[in-house]
């Protein structure tokens, strides 16, 4: 028996199954399950007629510009002319009108409290759109489920459900549009 899983093992030496016996490597490398990998060192890629790079199925093409990357924000929003677009929506005078000015800000000391809780870096931060995507999907489907569970049976119940799904649909949008948001602004051009 052990001369024929040595013939195998010689056999199959450079593809895939059994392991040297210890007596040829290190013993404590030796594992009767040990299998070793048929895949290549390093991707091939080769190129095609018409100049462009084919990769090996489920390669992925490197890209020279890496995703860690640092975001410039002011830069971004500048690009994407948001103070203007805010201007022209009439945004800054809605504010104003609310009671919400510079003065204001300054007074409750509100960008302090932004930079308290990271909202910049947040900004920055890759994972952020996926996160707020997700958060909306999950309140978008809280809000239906909810109102399906919670029985109709009183008036508060149904008061209830109201409220949920009225908080569940108003945070799954702003969540939505807030990943877009954050997406848009982060994206490197």
């Amino acid at each position: 028996m052990m001369m024929t899983m040595k013939a195998s093992a010689s056999i199959c030496s450079n593809s895939l199954i059994f392991s040297s016996p210890p007596s040829t490597q290190n013993s404590h490398t030796f594992s009767p399950f040990l299998v070793k990998s048929m895949a290549t060192p390093k991707p091939v890629t080769v190129t095609s007629k018409k100049n462009s790079t084919v990769f090996p199925l489920g390669e992925k093409p490197r890209s020279a510009v890496t995703s860690t990357q640092s975001v410039k924000l002011l830069t971004r929003m500048e690009q994407l002319r948001l103070l203007t677009k805010a201007e022209k929506a009439g945004l800054l005078s809605a504010a104003e009108k609310a009671g919400l000015s510079l003065s204001t800000i300054e007074k409750l000391g509100l960008l302090s409290k932004a930079e308290e809780l990271g909202v910049l870096s947040a900004a920055t931060d890759p994972s952020t759109p996926g996160s707020l995507f997700t958060l909306s999907f999950v309140l978008l489907l809280l809000g239906p489920l909810f109102v399906y569970l919670v029985p109709e049976d009183n008036v508060v119940e149904v008061g209830l459900q109201a409220v949920v799904a009225l908080i569940c649909v108003v945070g799954g949008s702003a969540g939505f549009a807030g990943s877009s948001f954050v997406s848009n602004l982060q994206k490197i051009k």
